[in-house]
């Protein structure tokens, strides 16, 4: 089972958000954009997404960005990859249509496949992810002095 680039690159967002929990100043898109070189329309389509399904607090204007709305240790990994992944069939059965599909049982080891994904997902947080905080850090570029350009 692979994810879509689109809850990949959801997850390293909070991830990001999750190792600088002290953290005063809310984050901006366009820091994220520069951190893990996206889109800034890409990142603003998670954010945005991230924020109505309760992961992330926005607040809009000039003095505006987000942050975590839930501390790390409340976000379920294996219930974001539910909220952001539009499917998790691992195959398509009807197009095309397979003549199989009536008496086939793929389908439904796969289905035990996936629910096992799921299982050890769901046994970890996003704060059991980012228990290397000092190393995640050290691994993203010094954007001090670009971040202090975006405020």
């Amino acid at each position: 089972m692979q994810l879509t680039r689109y809850t990949d690159f959801g997850i390293r967002i909070l991830m990001y958000l999750a190792v600088q929990p002290e953290r005063e100043n809310l984050f901006r898109i366009a820091e994220v954009t520069s951190v893990f070189d996206l889109s800034s329309n890409h990142v603003a389509k998670i954010v945005h997404q991230l924020g109505r399904l309760g992961y992330l607090q926005t607040i809009r204007g000039k003095s505006g960005g987000f942050k975590l709305a839930k501390t790390a240790s409340e976000l379920n990994l294996g219930q974001l990859v539910r909220d952001l992944e539009h499917s998790l069939a691992p195959i398509d059965c009807e197009s095309p249509y397979c003549r199989f599909t009536p008496v086939c049982k793929l389908r439904g080891v796969l289905a035990q496949a996936v629910a096992a994904y799921l299982a050890i997902l769901d046994q970890y947080t996003l704060a059991d992810i980012v228990t290397n905080k000092d190393d995640l850090l050290a691994s993203l570029p010094d954007l001090s002095i670009s971040v202090l350009q975006l405020d």
